[in-house]
């Protein structure tokens, strides 16, 4: 008989294993960000750390970001098919970051070490980075204008990067010759390890104090919990099929062309079927979107409407099935580029939510302003020194029925910070001019949507390449309830002596000395009349610069400062 099903659970010690699980998953996540090289990662906070079931399933995952979160499991499905679990060893690491091969992007690295307790393995502890530069065509790896993957980096097959004790130092030496920052991209990598050697002694020590057979046991009943009250939760969505469109600006070559995201949500019977027929045929540009980005979107929307108190585990991913149509931006075929995959992740998420929003209003926003901008900035220091440096600015979130939009927030499968002007300062010669709320960006509503940023920076020294990846250029985020729509967002560039570009919401270009970029995000969708507007929340927006005069005039009468 089967040892394993002799053994009674006590529900207590596995609400006290669950919440140790999420400690080790975010103590992995903080040895990540202070271990870390780069101000993407120590500022930017783009990197996260999970713990896997020896099948693959989600064990518990850090508070960090939800693409990486959810992209890391076909990672391991990947890396498990390329090494069986009884060739792995105790010390053994892995990395991938392909996304043909279940990779997101080129940046974005996984390593993956099994855990063993007793000589048996036990678990995997997992980690994703987006490292600054992975080489390809322009520095920062994210040029929007590349047209196949093999401009975007050095693509990484599933490899082994350690053998117990020691290191492929091939593999790494080939790596640090692929990429312009060499010293940065391997501490970053370094970083990782480190996150998965704590994930796994401590997740070792674990299994100490309660038996690996017991702990395996549990983990098992954490997931089937986790997917009995998802299940419960779909069941409480109205039945039926929900429809959505929305529209990404462009593709990073095709400036005119918008690409279309369509989503038909199913739910019935505890569980969510999310079908893309009708959402535009894979792009020229770096815009389309591998099945495990797909799957990232679906899982986040999933979450976000169903109850937040359910433990995150792949037990909540169960209930859904996606049908990508091949060769569509959500499912493209080799070798299209991908590199900007995370705006498209964000309007699929954002698409999902649109249309359960018809099934259950009270729990869905105004849209959010649906834009991570991504910078990258390279070149030369006043020494002679290479940079590569990279920005993550958000907009404004959408409001909700209850309460005003959120300024300037991640949001919609994201999750990271804008980075402080001292970062860029220091790693660059790059001046920051301004940092301020962006007036009058949020719609127009009973509450009110999230305000964006506006940024302005100057370059001091040399020629600077530069790719900006925007969002909502041309596209507004919609308001919900008769609320007003988020203000687009808005690039330029001031050249020195030469007067003003406006950017069309993508490009790769050159940047010289005294050359000015002034950036405005997106913000949030309002939500509900304006008129019904609370007058005194009106007035304090007023006096602290959120609105003008002039956008205090669709909120109807306010007397007084």
């Amino acid at each position: 008989m089967n040892t394993m099903t002799q053994i009674t659970l006590d529900p207590v010690t596995v609400e006290v294993v669950r919440n140790k699980l999420d400690g080790i998953a975010n103590e992995m996540e903080l040895t990540l960000l202070k271990s870390s090289f780069s101000p993407i990662v120590k500022e930017g906070l783009d990197a996260s750390a999970s713990l896997f079931t020896l099948q693959g399933e989600t064990l518990a995952q850090a508070i960090a970001i939800p693409i990486h979160l959810a992209t890391l499991i076909p990672c391991i499905a990947r890396i498990m098919t390329e090494f069986p679990l009884e060739s792995m060893r105790e010390g053994d690491l892995y990395c991938m970051n392909d996304p043909y091969l279940g990779g997101t992007h080129l940046p974005d690295i996984a390593v993956v070490m099994p855990v063993f307790a007793r000589g048996r393995p036990l678990a995997f502890a997992a980690s994703m980075t987006h490292h600054q530069d992975v080489g390809g065509m322009a520095p920062g790896s994210v040029p929007t204008d590349a047209r196949e993957v093999f401009q975007e980096g050095i693509r990484l097959p599933p490899l082994r990067l350690r053998e117990g004790d020691r290191f492929n130092d091939t593999l790494l030496q080939i790596l640090r010759r692929n990429v312009r920052i060499p010293d940065m991209f391997e501490g970053d990598l370094m970083a990782q390890v480190a996150a998965c050697s704590v994930g796994a002694r401590r997740l070792a020590a674990l299994a100490q104090s309660y038996g690996d057979n017991h702990l395996t046991t549990i983990f098992g009943e954490l997931l089937d919990r986790s997917e009995t009250m998802t299940r419960a939760a779909l069941r409480a969505i109205p039945d039926g099929t929900y429809r959505a469109v929305d529209f990404l600006d462009n593709d990073g070559v095709d400036l005119d062309r918008r690409i279309r995201i369509e989503t038909a949500v199913t739910v019935a019977n505890g569980a969510v079927r999310i079908d893309f027929t009708g959402s535009s045929p894979q792009v020229r540009g770096p815009f389309n979107v591998v099945p495990s980005g797909s799957l990232a979107a679906a899982c986040y929307a999933v979450r976000a409407i169903t109850d937040p108190t359910i433990p995150t585990n792949g037990g909540c991913f169960r209930p859904i099935t996606l049908q990508l149509p091949e060769g569509s931006i959500v499912n493209p075929k080799e070798p299209a580029p991908v590199n900007a995959r995370t705006a498209t992740i964000k309007r699929i998420s954002g698409t999902i939510l649109s249309a359960l929003a018809q099934a259950v209003p009270d729990r869905v926003g105004a849209d959010s302003g649906g834009e991570l901008l991504v910078l990258a900035f390279g070149g030369e220091r006043p020494d002679g020194t290479r940079y590569v440096t990279g920005e993550l600015v958000a907009g404004g979130s959408g409001a909700s029925a209850h309460k005003d939009g959120v300024d300037v927030i991640e949001t919609d499968a994201t999750n990271c910070m804008n980075l402080p002007a001292e970062a860029l300062e220091l790693d660059a010669p790059i001046r920051v001019h301004r940092i301020a709320l962006r007036s009058d960006s949020g719609g127009a509503g009973t509450q009110r949507g999230g305000l964006g940023i506006v940024r302005e920076y100057e370059i001091l020294h040399g020629e600077v390449r530069m790719s900006h990846r925007g969002e909502r250029h041309f596209i507004a985020p919609q308001g919900r309830g008769g609320g007003g729509d988020g203000a687009m967002a808005r690039s330029v560039i001031r050249r020195a002596g030469k007067g003003e570009e406006v950017v069309p919401s993508k490009i790769v270009t050159t940047l010289h000395a005294g050359d000015r970029v002034i950036f405005e995000t997106a913000g949030g969708g309002g939500y509900g009349d304006p008129r019904r507007r609370d007058p005194q929340k009106v007035r304090d927006d007023l006096s602290d610069g959120k609105i003008s005069a002039e956008g205090a005039r669709i909120y109807g009468k306010v007397t007084g400062p």
